[in-house]
């Protein structure tokens, strides 16, 4: 037994947490000090730039070796290295590493992956995709999901894009709609997809149906409705176009364009705020932690007083405004909408989360998870776009992705 311990102990590192955290400032410092070196050294018509990426690379080691520093609550646990933390590592970022290596293929065959721009372009394509996502997070949270999220996006898209034309557009959807503000039909676009979250939630609260059913059911619904809304009369089918300028710049926009510097576009920050205002809730409210409640141990929220009908509303209703946001979003981003808008968000959003760290059997998941998540696949498919690879084996790469992403999840859980 001794012998089994000494060895156990042997093959164990066991260090500080100040000495674990200064060793990521040291490394950290390197990289940036080696970055900007590049930066002034390196030829960017070859190697664009990557000094940049290598620099936030280090920046990224610099605050996490600072965090882990002036952490009080890991202050005085030591950090213990051995094969088993190792392998939890890999096992815990195994996507992340994948994702990485498909980077640094992407950027051997194709080096304008390297391009600044193209780190703004997909922050920018992230930025609607991650509102989605944190709407269907919430139902994921109980263990449950959403599909009718990608065609309440188009409904969002479709409402407030026909209700926003220039006046003197040949094919007005509402030939005689007068100049209205703003504000007013993105609104309507929200309430129409809040109706149909308050559906979503009576069918799972009240009569205990299972998500997928009614979701799905609901799904079918917001699609015919849009649909006969966008076959009205004397649209007839025809893609909205003519969108007006205001609405058009909520989606356009760009900030910082100083200089040299491209800009970046104005959905970045709104999706950041939209991300600060998620993670509050999750952590910082009653209704979070009983969403965390429900999806962890149902009979348990009940039994602690959960009101669990409420708790169910409040997350399909809430879900259901964030699509509303992200169609209306989307539609200023592409100046135009049809009723196709939206047509399998729901299940990249699914995946997102999950490659997130959103556990499917409830309970579990990050806001900053969900985030990756949506980076992940926005570069996954940006990269692949970038590099021509065919739309079909784009699909193929994704599936694969979704199934080790699952297959990672159940095996973490099992274990424990």
């Amino acid at each position: 037994m001794e012998n089994q311990i000494l060895t156990k102990q042997d093959r164990e590192k066991v260090i500080s947490r100040a000495k674990f955290a200064k060793s990521f400032i040291l490394v950290g410092a390197v990289i940036t000090i080696l970055s900007v070196i590049l930066w002034y050294t390196l030829d960017p018509a070859i190697f664009y730039d990557m000094a940049l990426y290598i620099g936030l690379v280090g920046v990224g080691a610099l605050i996490y070796g600072i965090k882990q520093l002036l952490s009080r609550k890991s202050k005085d646990k030591p950090v213990i290295i051995s094969q088993e933390t190792i392998r939890t590592f890999i096992l815990n970022n195994a996507i992340l590493l994948a994702l990485l290596i498909l980077v640094l293929v992407i950027m051997a065959i194709q080096p304008r992956f390297m391009q600044l721009g193209v780190l703004l372009d997909i922050l920018t394509m992230s930025s609607t995709k991650v509102i989605v996502a944190l709407g269907i997070c919430f139902t994921l949270l109980i263990a449950g999901t959403d599909l009718s999220a990608g065609r309440m996006v188009g409904l969002a898209a479709v409402v407030s894009t026909s209700m926003l034309q220039n006046p003197d557009y040949t094919n007005k959807f509402f030939p005689d709609l007068p100049v209205l503000p703003i504000v007013l039909p993105i609104i309507l676009a929200i309430i129409a997809c809040g109706i149909f979250g308050v559906l979503n939630g009576f069918l799972v609260a009240k009569f205990e149906m299972h998500p997928f059913i009614a979701t799905l059911a609901t799904q079918v619904i917001v699609y015919g409705i849009t649909s006969l809304y966008f076959d009205m009369e004397p649209n007839k089918s025809q893609p909205i176009g003519g969108i007006r300028e205001d609405f058009v710049a909520l989606g356009q926009t760009k900030i910082l364009q100083i200089g040299g510097f491209p800009g970046i576009s104005i959905l970045v920050p709104i999706a950041i705020g939209f991300i600060l205002l998620i993670w509050f809730i999750l952590n910082k409210t009653v209704f979070g932690k009983n969403v965390y409640a429900i999806g962890g141990n149902r009979e348990a929220a009940i039994v602690s007083g959960v009101n669990v009908f409420k708790t169910i509303m409040g997350i399909f209703m809430l879900a259901s405004v964030l699509y509303g946001v992200g169609g209306v979003l989307e539609a200023a981003r592409t100046a135009g909408a049809t009723n196709n808008y939206g047509n399998g968000y729901e299940l990249d959003a699914i995946a997102a989360c999950v490659v997130g760290g959103v556990s499917l059997n409830g309970g579990v998941g990050k806001v900053g998870g969900i985030v990756s998540g949506v980076l992940i696949f926005t570069v996954i498919q940006y990269g692949l776009q970038f590099i021509a690879v065919s739309p079909m084996w784009q699909q193929v790469i994704k599936g694969i992705i979704i199934a080790v992403a699952v297959a990672i999840d159940l095996t973490k859980y099992r274990k424990k």
